[in-house]
């Protein structure tokens, strides 16, 4: 009987996926950190939601696009973190064929919806800062909804031709995937046709968000920083830049990594398999994890919100 990982077929039903490639015996523990920093991701993002939607002070454009990084952050950690647990926890390895295209999709969709978020983000402190009279006339409530359609509807048509190019090609040499998640270089990889187009459409499409969203972020806070330089005192430089300084910390922890992630899957043929597996999904699951913090502890009105809610039910 033929091996039903090599059989020829051109459409599986079902992608194996692997877990982390040669640390199969150390991914119950493995999974331990993984967890707790999803516990923590989406426990600090429901909170970010909830203290926003029920304290009426916080309905201004700067929160509402820390609302929309919230859900996609979610979005982006659940995806892909479940599936992960279920393979370490339970040996659960299989994945319909559908089911990971579409895991796909969701995965560099709301990469690319978080980046443009961040952009959006850093174009409201530039605003706010560098024209205050005009902030709430410019970034009005219905302008802040076209912004955040605006960068969910670019995530998705630059994520669309990933599944559609995958699922084009014949799959005869094997259905398993060297992965925790359908990534898409991991999924197309295994495909026994020439995938140049669905390699460099990834290549191309990663280095265009990242580099262009930091582009326009990179021209946003040179704007600012000159009108902050600009100020006369010192308290005064300092308490404006204060205002950006959550918003550069969420930044750096989600472009550093996710542009080392792209260069090093693209172009570090001699890293270890299972480096770039844990760090792709680090890459995921630490920006969610980290930007409710971030937002929290450096945001005054949210964590004085936070500390009356804890003491109201103290009481």
């Amino acid at each position: 009987m033929p091996d039903s990982n090599t059989t020829d077929f051109t459409n599986p039903s079902t992608f194996i996926l692997l877990g982390v490639p040669g640390l199969e015996a150390a991914q119950v523990w493995i999974s331990i950190p993984f967890c707790t920093m999803y516990v923590i991701a989406v426990l600090g993002n429901f909170i970010i939601l909830f203290i926003v939607k029920t304290e009426p002070s916080l309905h201004g454009p700067m929160y509402y696009f820390l609302c929309m990084l919230a859900v996609t952050d979610l979005v982006l950690c659940t995806c892909t973190i479940p599936k992960m647990l279920s393979i370490f926890w339970f040996n659960s390895r299989e994945i319909d064929f559908s089911a990971c295209l579409t895991q796909m999709f969701f995965i560099h969709c709301f990469f690319a919806t978080e980046s443009g978020i961040f952009m959006a983000m850093a174009f409201d402190r530039y605003v706010a800062i560098c024209d205050p009279l005009r902030h709430s006339t410019t970034l009005r409530n219905p302008v802040v909804a076209k912004i955040g359609l605006a960068v969910t509807l670019r995530g998705s048509m630059l994520a669309l031709p990933c599944p559609l190019l995958a699922r084009q090609w014949p799959y005869c040499r094997s259905n398993i995937i060297p992965h925790t998640c359908c990534e898409h270089i991991a999924v197309v990889n295994l495909a026994c046709a020439d995938i140049r187009i669905s390699s460099y459409y990834g290549l191309t499409v990663a280095n265009l968000v990242i580099c262009l969203d930091m582009f326009f972020i990179a021209v946003s806070y040179t704007q600012i920083l000159r009108a902050i330089f600009s100020l006369p005192t010192k308290d005064a430089r300092l308490k404006t830049f204060g205002t950006c300084g959550s918003h550069l910390c969420a930044i750096l922890a989600f472009y550093i990594p996710g542009l080392f992630s792209v260069l090093t899957y693209r172009f570090g043929h001699h890293v270890a398999l299972h480096f770039h597996v844990l760090f792709a999904n680090m890459c995921l699951l630490v920006p969610p994890m980290l930007n409710p913090i971030i937002f929290g502890v450096r945001s005054k009105q949210i964590r004085a919100r936070l500390l009356r809610l804890f003491t109201h039910k103290g009481t």
